[in-house]
């Protein structure tokens, strides 16, 4: 069935495009580019070599950034993740919609049917789409109400995707089964699925009451259900044929990535590859575990690493590197204590997961949303660093320029096209930009001056051990000359205290 917001996109034939057509050679025909977005997870921006991590080393990202443009001023919308890929895949601002929190294992899906997607943009546009990796955006129609055992709608399918094998939330939350277009993977029908976010099952063991069934204990939460002697969030009980074994879940979405580019390569396609790296819980696969020196966060970083290099490597196979995108950025900035003893934190040593950035994953700071951002396009993009302030919300807008077609009446309210910063091709970034913390306190920056509203909270979150950036007053930070967001400039700089908070007030009103 065709949904009504199919109808609604429409052609901009008489858009500029200076500055992005292909160079191809005469005998090579012109074809729209593949465009495959690599999502870390909570990778921080200092988590990367190419960003200056000398702990740690990313070859294969950094060889992305050698061919690419860097960015230094990227970000995702907000300090955690469902809000974050909510923005990027609807071009809306989180915050703007109840129910966009960090969600549950059993959430109905986030993003309703009707509502238009980065996905339904490229689909429309003749090509082949997929989402592979971590989803967290909920699945069915509302929580709760999932079948599990059967067809689990709406998903992946009803907001443009062809092709979806999911990590359903995260892999801290159960249920932990991989689900692909939209049924679970291995499922056993003498063996179904029971989820609960209310009460345990009769008879099943959790971590808080069975620690000694455990081979990596929580450090705060985390101690539901057991599954592969790792505790969880939620309740599940059967599936046992279904579950995941989490040192494999790096090789499985990878290779279901590269099965996805391999089977699309003489047409155009669109891979949304959200990977798992370095979310918690930690297990990375035994050919990485060991090799950090920093325990299994640092482990999990060249894991992630890995799963780029894969990519890369398909891409040249496959002889169509050259007419890809390729994006690598972040959900969020990083945490290292997310919730198990996994030594992230006595391992650490002088790396610095956010760089010379405040804050992390949850937070108000720059640590909590400048991520890492890398866009390759060899032959196309100018090879480079950009400062320019952007945001991954602003990608649906961007790429409709580059596909030359408009979009449906109030869809993406929130995206701006940026594609000359994107494609550092001398275009300006954002000039003004508004940021979520985990507390949905709200900030706003210029690309130099960044405005703190007041907010609920507390300051510090004492498990993760991260500044939150919450306040009863007001803050305003000169990010030109105190990056660390160091120095409250507030009481000296009323006017320009003024000017952001009555330009946030704006968008905030604004539909």
């Amino acid at each position: 069935m065709i949904k009504f917001k199919v109808h609604s996109i429409y052609l901009l034939a008489a858009l500029p495009l200076t500055g992005i057509v292909q160079r191809v050679s005469a005998q090579q025909p012109l074809r729209k580019p593949n465009v495959v977005f690599i999502y870390a997870d909570d990778i921080g921006f200092g988590d990367l070599s190419c960003n200056g991590a000398k702990t740690v080393h990313t070859p294969n990202v950094e060889q992305l950034a050698t061919l690419g443009v860097r960015f230094t001023n990227m970000h995702s919308t907000a300090a955690t993740c469902t809000p974050s890929r909510y923005s990027l895949l609807t071009g809306e601002y989180a915050w703007r919609r109840e129910g966009t929190g960090i969600a549950t294992g059993d959430a109905g899906s986030i993003i309703r049917p009707e509502r238009f997607t980065l996905a339904d943009l490229f689909k429309n546009s003749g090509y082949r789409t997929a989402v592979v990796g971590k989803w967290h955006l909920g699945l069915g129609d509302k929580k709760g109400s999932q079948d599990w055992n059967g067809l689990i709608t709406p998903g992946p399918s009803a907001l443009g995707f062809d092709y979806s094998f999911l990590i359903p939330a995260t892999g801290d939350r159960v249920p932990c089964v991989f689900v692909e277009n939209e049924r679970v993977v291995h499922l056993d029908p003498n063996d179904p699925i029971a989820v609960s976010y209310e009460k345990n099952f009769e008879g099943e063991p959790t971590g808080k009451l069975n620690p000694e069934l455990l081979r990596m204990h929580p450090s705060h939460g985390h101690n539901m259900s057991i599954v592969n002697g790792i505790s969880r969030i939620g309740y599940m009980k059967g599936g046992k044929s279904a579950l995941w074994k989490d040192e494999e879940i790096g090789d499985v979405i990878t290779g279901k990535a590269l099965n996805f580019i391999e089977k699309s390569k003489n047409e155009p396609f669109f891979l949304y590859f959200a990977t798992h790296d370095v979310h918690v819980p930690r297990v990375p696969n035994p050919r990485f575990a060991g090799k950090s020196g920093m325990g299994p966060r640092g482990d999990a970083i060249l894991e992630f690493d890995w799963s780029v290099g894969e990519v890369l490597k398909t891409l040249k196979r496959l002889g169509i590197e050259k007419n890809t995108i390729i994006i690598v950025t972040s959900d969020n900035g990083p945490v290292v204590d997310d919730g198990y003893k996994d030594q992230a934190v006595e391992l650490l040593g002088a790396h610095k997961p956010a760089g010379k950035y405040r804050g992390g994953k949850y937070s108000s700071f720059e640590g909590g949303t400048r991520v890492p951002g890398i866009l390759c396009w060899p032959g196309t993009v100018k090879p480079g660093i950009s400062d320019e302030l952007l945001c991954q919300v602003d990608l649906l807008k961007t790429f409709a320029r580059v596909l030359k077609v408009g979009l449906p009446s109030g869809a993406a309210p929130d995206s701006e096209d940026h594609l000359d910063a994107w494609l550092n091709n001398g275009g300006k970034g954002r000039e003004f930009l508004v940021l979520q913390n985990v507390n949905n306190n709200l900030s706003i920056e210029d690309g130099r001056w960044k405005f703190i509203a007041p907010g609920q909270g507390e300051a510090f979150d004492t498990s993760t051990k991260t500044e939150l950036g919450n306040l009863n007053k007001e803050q305003l930070y000169d990010l030109s000359a105190d990056w660390s967001e160091k120095i409250n400039l507030a009481a000296k700089n009323p006017q320009i205290v003024e000017r952001l908070r009555s330009k946030l007030n704006q968008i905030k009103e604004a539909r």
